[in-house]
Protein backbone atom coordinates (compact mmCIF):
# COMPACT_ATOMS: atom_id res chain seq x y z
CA UNK A 1 0.00 0.00 0.00
CA UNK A 2 2.78 2.71 1.01
CA UNK A 3 4.47 1.84 -2.42
CA UNK A 4 0.86 2.52 -3.97
CA UNK A 5 0.54 5.67 -2.05
CA UNK A 6 4.17 7.17 -3.27
CA UNK A 7 3.69 6.29 -6.95
CA UNK A 8 0.74 8.41 -7.03
CA UNK A 9 2.26 11.35 -4.65
CA UNK A 10 4.95 11.10 -7.04
CA UNK A 11 2.40 11.49 -10.20
CA UNK A 12 0.22 13.54 -8.59
CA UNK A 13 0.71 16.66 -10.76
CA UNK A 14 0.35 14.75 -13.77
CA UNK A 15 -2.84 13.08 -12.44
CA UNK A 16 -4.59 16.22 -12.21
CA UNK A 17 -3.29 18.10 -15.16
CA UNK A 18 -4.76 15.05 -16.99
CA UNK A 19 -8.46 15.24 -15.05
CA UNK A 20 -8.96 18.94 -15.74
CA UNK A 21 -7.93 18.22 -19.30
CA UNK A 22 -10.69 15.48 -19.69
CA UNK A 23 -13.10 17.68 -17.15
CA UNK A 24 -13.22 20.97 -19.39
CA UNK A 25 -13.57 18.32 -22.91
CA UNK A 26 -16.12 16.49 -21.54
CA UNK A 27 -17.81 19.63 -19.66
CA UNK A 28 -17.89 21.35 -23.49
CA UNK A 29 -18.79 18.54 -25.48
CA UNK A 30 -22.00 17.80 -23.31
CA UNK A 31 -22.79 20.69 -22.20
CA UNK A 32 -25.61 21.99 -20.30
CA UNK A 33 -25.19 17.90 -19.16
CA UNK A 34 -22.79 17.82 -16.26
CA UNK A 35 -23.87 20.18 -14.46
CA UNK A 36 -26.24 17.99 -12.65
CA UNK A 37 -22.63 17.06 -11.31
CA UNK A 38 -22.89 20.17 -9.17
CA UNK A 39 -25.02 18.21 -6.56
CA UNK A 40 -21.60 15.56 -5.98
CA UNK A 41 -19.35 18.71 -5.27
CA UNK A 42 -19.81 19.06 -1.39
CA UNK A 43 -19.73 14.86 -1.10
CA UNK A 44 -16.87 14.67 -3.43
CA UNK A 45 -15.35 17.46 -1.13
CA UNK A 46 -16.11 15.56 2.20
CA UNK A 47 -15.05 12.60 0.70
CA UNK A 48 -11.64 14.06 0.17
CA UNK A 49 -11.31 15.96 3.39
CA UNK A 50 -11.82 13.07 5.38
CA UNK A 51 -9.01 10.98 3.84
CA UNK A 52 -6.76 14.16 3.81
CA UNK A 53 -7.56 14.01 8.06
CA UNK A 54 -6.76 10.43 8.28
CA UNK A 55 -3.17 11.59 7.31
CA UNK A 56 -3.09 13.79 10.53
CA UNK A 57 -3.23 12.03 13.54
CA UNK A 58 -6.13 14.37 15.31
CA UNK A 59 -4.17 13.63 18.57
CA UNK A 60 -1.76 16.21 17.63
CA UNK A 61 -4.61 18.93 16.30
CA UNK A 62 -4.59 20.33 20.17
CA UNK A 63 -1.01 21.23 20.23
CA UNK A 64 -0.95 22.96 16.94
CA UNK A 65 -4.09 24.47 17.53
CA UNK A 66 -1.72 26.55 20.44
CA UNK A 67 0.80 27.78 18.39
CA UNK A 68 0.48 31.84 18.95
CA UNK A 69 2.75 32.86 16.26
CA UNK A 70 1.19 30.62 13.30
CA UNK A 71 -2.48 31.47 14.22
CA UNK A 72 -1.42 35.23 14.45
CA UNK A 73 0.65 35.19 10.99
CA UNK A 74 -3.03 33.50 9.49
CA UNK A 75 -4.97 35.91 10.54
CA UNK A 76 -2.87 39.14 9.83
CA UNK A 77 -2.10 37.48 6.26
CA UNK A 78 -5.78 36.35 5.67
CA UNK A 79 -7.36 39.45 7.11
CA UNK A 80 -5.23 42.46 7.16
CA UNK A 81 -2.90 41.91 3.53
CA UNK A 82 -5.22 40.08 1.49
CA UNK A 83 -7.70 42.05 1.50
CA UNK A 84 -5.32 45.68 0.96
CA UNK A 85 -4.17 43.01 -2.18
CA UNK A 86 -8.03 42.35 -2.90
CA UNK A 87 -8.23 46.46 -3.13
CA UNK A 88 -5.43 46.75 -5.36
CA UNK A 89 -5.90 44.08 -7.90
CA UNK A 90 -9.73 45.46 -7.48
CA UNK A 91 -8.41 48.76 -9.11
CA UNK A 92 -7.44 46.87 -12.09
CA UNK A 93 -11.26 45.39 -12.61
CA UNK A 94 -14.66 46.27 -14.18
CA UNK A 95 -17.07 48.69 -12.45
CA UNK A 96 -20.06 46.67 -12.58
CA UNK A 97 -20.62 46.56 -8.86
CA UNK A 98 -22.52 42.78 -9.13
CA UNK A 99 -18.69 42.19 -10.68
CA UNK A 100 -16.82 43.55 -7.95
CA UNK A 101 -19.47 41.77 -5.37
CA UNK A 102 -18.56 38.54 -6.93
CA UNK A 103 -14.17 39.09 -6.92
CA UNK A 104 -14.75 40.24 -3.43
CA UNK A 105 -16.61 37.56 -1.98
CA UNK A 106 -14.32 34.85 -3.67
CA UNK A 107 -10.82 36.85 -2.49
CA UNK A 108 -11.87 37.74 1.18
CA UNK A 109 -12.45 34.53 2.41
CA UNK A 110 -9.77 32.19 2.96
CA UNK A 111 -10.68 28.77 2.19
CA UNK A 112 -11.39 26.07 4.79
CA UNK A 113 -11.62 23.19 3.08
CA UNK A 114 -9.00 21.95 0.17
CA UNK A 115 -6.51 24.19 1.04
CA UNK A 116 -5.45 21.26 4.22
CA UNK A 117 -5.61 18.83 1.29
CA UNK A 118 -3.38 20.28 -1.12
CA UNK A 119 -1.24 21.81 1.86
CA UNK A 120 -0.18 18.23 3.09
CA UNK A 121 0.74 17.36 -0.64
CA UNK A 122 2.81 20.26 -0.40
CA UNK A 123 4.35 19.42 2.48
CA UNK A 124 2.89 22.31 4.66
CA UNK A 125 1.91 21.66 8.00
CA UNK A 126 -1.36 20.30 7.54
CA UNK A 127 -2.53 19.55 10.93
CA UNK A 128 -1.70 23.16 12.36
CA UNK A 129 -3.56 24.91 9.20
CA UNK A 130 -6.57 21.97 10.04
CA UNK A 131 -7.16 23.26 13.67
CA UNK A 132 -6.85 26.88 12.36
CA UNK A 133 -9.99 26.17 10.12
CA UNK A 134 -12.80 26.79 12.79
CA UNK A 135 -11.12 30.27 13.50
CA UNK A 136 -10.82 31.28 9.78
CA UNK A 137 -14.74 30.25 9.50
CA UNK A 138 -15.79 32.43 12.27
CA UNK A 139 -13.51 35.68 11.47
CA UNK A 140 -14.75 35.71 7.83
CA UNK A 141 -18.22 35.14 8.74
CA UNK A 142 -17.80 38.35 11.23
CA UNK A 143 -15.45 40.64 8.94
CA UNK A 144 -16.89 39.82 5.36
CA UNK A 145 -20.36 41.73 5.90
CA UNK A 146 -17.64 44.99 7.31
CA UNK A 147 -15.22 44.64 4.10
CA UNK A 148 -18.07 44.49 1.91
CA UNK A 149 -19.14 47.86 3.23
CA UNK A 150 -16.11 49.48 3.17
CA UNK A 151 -15.76 48.59 -0.52
CA UNK A 152 -19.31 48.46 -1.93
CA UNK A 153 -21.10 49.85 0.45
CA UNK A 154 -23.82 49.49 3.26
CA UNK A 155 -26.51 48.09 0.95
CA UNK A 156 -23.44 44.93 0.23
CA UNK A 157 -22.92 44.13 3.42
CA UNK A 158 -27.06 42.42 3.95
CA UNK A 159 -26.04 40.21 0.90
CA UNK A 160 -24.10 37.91 3.35
CA UNK A 161 -25.88 35.41 5.24
CA UNK A 162 -24.29 32.98 7.55
CA UNK A 163 -26.10 29.51 6.43
CA UNK A 164 -23.40 28.38 3.89
CA UNK A 165 -20.47 28.64 6.12
CA UNK A 166 -22.12 27.19 8.98
CA UNK A 167 -22.95 24.60 6.37
CA UNK A 168 -19.98 24.17 4.95
CA UNK A 169 -18.12 23.91 8.39
CA UNK A 170 -20.60 20.33 9.46
CA UNK A 171 -20.22 18.51 6.48
CA UNK A 172 -16.51 19.89 5.27
CA UNK A 173 -14.86 20.06 8.38
CA UNK A 174 -16.59 18.85 11.62
CA UNK A 175 -18.03 15.31 10.46
CA UNK A 176 -14.94 14.14 8.05
CA UNK A 177 -12.66 15.00 10.71
CA UNK A 178 -15.08 13.24 13.54
CA UNK A 179 -14.83 10.17 10.90
CA UNK A 180 -11.07 10.27 10.57
CA UNK A 181 -10.90 10.62 14.39
CA UNK A 182 -12.98 7.28 14.13
CA UNK A 183 -10.64 5.38 11.83
CA UNK A 184 -7.73 6.41 13.67
CA UNK A 185 -8.87 5.27 17.12
CA UNK A 186 -10.35 2.18 15.86
CA UNK A 187 -6.76 1.69 13.67
CA UNK A 188 -4.83 1.64 16.55
CA UNK A 189 -7.09 -0.78 18.92
CA UNK A 190 -8.19 -3.82 15.89
CA UNK A 191 -6.50 -5.18 13.07
CA UNK A 192 -9.08 -4.72 10.78
CA UNK A 193 -8.86 -0.78 11.33
CA UNK A 194 -5.60 -1.09 10.39
CA UNK A 195 -5.91 -2.35 7.47
CA UNK A 196 -8.50 -0.37 6.15
CA UNK A 197 -6.68 2.68 7.08
CA UNK A 198 -3.86 1.33 4.80
CA UNK A 199 -6.13 1.32 2.02
CA UNK A 200 -7.88 4.77 2.71
CA UNK A 201 -4.42 6.39 2.95
CA UNK A 202 -3.81 5.45 -0.70
CA UNK A 203 -6.91 7.67 -1.86
CA UNK A 204 -6.24 11.28 -1.24
CA UNK A 205 -4.65 11.88 -4.48
CA UNK A 206 -7.10 9.81 -6.55
CA UNK A 207 -9.99 11.82 -4.45
CA UNK A 208 -8.36 14.95 -4.82
CA UNK A 209 -8.36 14.14 -8.74
CA UNK A 210 -12.04 13.07 -8.25
CA UNK A 211 -12.97 16.52 -6.65
CA UNK A 212 -11.37 18.60 -9.74
CA UNK A 213 -13.25 16.43 -12.25
CA UNK A 214 -16.46 17.27 -10.56
CA UNK A 215 -15.60 20.74 -10.19
CA UNK A 216 -14.53 21.43 -13.60
CA UNK A 217 -17.27 19.66 -15.25
CA UNK A 218 -20.16 20.69 -13.00
CA UNK A 219 -19.11 24.59 -13.91
CA UNK A 220 -17.77 25.33 -16.77
CA UNK A 221 -20.70 25.08 -19.28
CA UNK A 222 -21.97 27.97 -16.48
CA UNK A 223 -19.21 29.76 -17.39
CA UNK A 224 -20.18 30.18 -20.84
CA UNK A 225 -23.15 33.23 -20.88
CA UNK A 226 -20.80 35.25 -19.34
CA UNK A 227 -17.51 34.50 -21.23
CA UNK A 228 -16.66 37.86 -21.52
CA UNK A 229 -16.84 38.98 -17.86
CA UNK A 230 -14.61 36.21 -16.94
CA UNK A 231 -12.26 37.10 -19.24
CA UNK A 232 -12.09 40.59 -17.63
CA UNK A 233 -11.71 39.49 -14.03
CA UNK A 234 -9.18 35.97 -15.16
CA UNK A 235 -6.06 38.53 -15.07
CA UNK A 236 -6.88 39.80 -11.46
CA UNK A 237 -7.39 35.91 -10.45
CA UNK A 238 -3.81 35.28 -12.15
CA UNK A 239 -2.28 38.26 -10.23
CA UNK A 240 -3.46 37.25 -7.06
CA UNK A 241 -2.70 33.42 -7.65
CA UNK A 242 0.87 34.87 -7.59
CA UNK A 243 0.82 37.77 -5.33
CA UNK A 244 -0.95 36.10 -2.45
CA UNK A 245 0.90 33.44 -1.45
CA UNK A 246 4.10 35.66 -1.65
CA UNK A 247 2.25 37.94 0.87
CA UNK A 248 1.56 34.96 3.13
CA UNK A 249 5.20 33.73 2.79
CA UNK A 250 6.48 37.21 3.54
CA UNK A 251 4.25 37.39 6.67
CA UNK A 252 5.36 34.04 7.84
CA UNK A 253 9.10 34.87 7.18
CA UNK A 254 8.33 38.63 9.71
CA UNK A 255 6.67 36.06 12.08
CA UNK A 256 9.73 34.01 12.42
CA UNK A 257 7.87 30.70 11.59
CA UNK A 258 9.79 27.24 10.34
CA UNK A 259 9.29 26.01 7.08
CA UNK A 260 6.18 23.60 6.94
CA UNK A 261 4.36 26.46 9.07
CA UNK A 262 5.75 29.15 6.18
CA UNK A 263 4.27 27.08 3.67
CA UNK A 264 0.92 26.71 5.47
CA UNK A 265 0.29 30.27 5.51
CA UNK A 266 1.54 30.93 1.99
CA UNK A 267 -1.24 28.13 1.02
CA UNK A 268 -3.94 29.63 2.83
CA UNK A 269 -3.19 32.79 1.79
CA UNK A 270 -3.73 31.80 -2.10
CA UNK A 271 -6.20 29.26 -1.68
CA UNK A 272 -9.91 31.19 -1.08
CA UNK A 273 -13.43 29.33 0.07
CA UNK A 274 -15.15 29.33 -3.53
CA UNK A 275 -16.75 26.62 -3.37
CA UNK A 276 -18.64 28.29 -0.07
CA UNK A 277 -19.56 31.58 -1.02
CA UNK A 278 -21.25 30.39 -4.47
CA UNK A 279 -24.20 29.76 -2.23
CA UNK A 280 -24.08 33.35 -1.41
CA UNK A 281 -24.05 34.44 -4.84
CA UNK A 282 -26.43 32.50 -6.08
CA UNK A 283 -28.63 33.95 -3.31
CA UNK A 284 -28.45 37.57 -5.09
CA UNK A 285 -31.20 39.04 -6.78
CA UNK A 286 -30.00 39.18 -10.41
CA UNK A 287 -26.75 36.74 -10.26
CA UNK A 288 -27.13 34.33 -12.13
CA UNK A 289 -25.22 34.35 -14.61
CA UNK A 290 -22.80 37.24 -13.61
CA UNK A 291 -21.78 35.77 -10.06
CA UNK A 292 -21.85 32.65 -10.54
CA UNK A 293 -19.07 32.70 -13.56
CA UNK A 294 -17.25 35.52 -11.58
CA UNK A 295 -16.46 33.07 -8.75
CA UNK A 296 -16.08 29.79 -10.65
CA UNK A 297 -13.65 31.46 -12.81
CA UNK A 298 -11.44 31.71 -9.61
CA UNK A 299 -12.00 28.67 -9.11
CA UNK A 300 -10.93 27.42 -12.37
CA UNK A 301 -7.54 29.24 -11.92
CA UNK A 302 -7.01 28.66 -8.47
CA UNK A 303 -7.00 25.18 -9.17
CA UNK A 304 -4.39 25.76 -11.69
CA UNK A 305 -2.51 27.42 -9.74
CA UNK A 306 -3.07 24.47 -6.94
CA UNK A 307 -1.23 22.50 -9.09
CA UNK A 308 1.84 24.94 -9.12
CA UNK A 309 2.05 25.50 -5.44
CA UNK A 310 2.76 21.83 -4.71
CA UNK A 311 5.34 21.12 -7.07
CA UNK A 312 6.99 24.75 -5.72
CA UNK A 313 5.99 25.24 -1.86
CA UNK A 314 8.09 22.14 -0.89
CA UNK A 315 11.39 23.68 -2.36
CA UNK A 316 10.58 27.07 -0.30
CA UNK A 317 12.71 26.70 2.97
CA UNK A 318 12.06 29.12 5.75
CA UNK A 319 14.37 30.47 8.80
CA UNK A 320 14.32 28.12 12.08
CA UNK A 321 11.99 29.36 14.66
Amino acid sequence: MQQLRDSLESRQISIYFVTVVVAAIIAIMVAPATTVLEVAVNPALAFMLFVTFLQVPIAELKRSFGNARFLGALLVTNFVFIPLLAALLLIFGPADPLVRLGVLLVLLTPCIDYVVTFSHLGRADARALLAATPMLLIVQMLLLPAYLTVFLGESASGLVQMGPFVHAFVWLIAIPLLLAAFVQVWASRHAAGAKTAAVLGVLPVPATALVLFVVIAAVVPQIGPALEIVLRVAPLYLAFAVLAPMVGWLVARAFRLETTLARSVAFSAGTRNSLVVLPLALSVPGAIPVLPAVIVAQTLVELMAELVYVRVMPKLRARQA
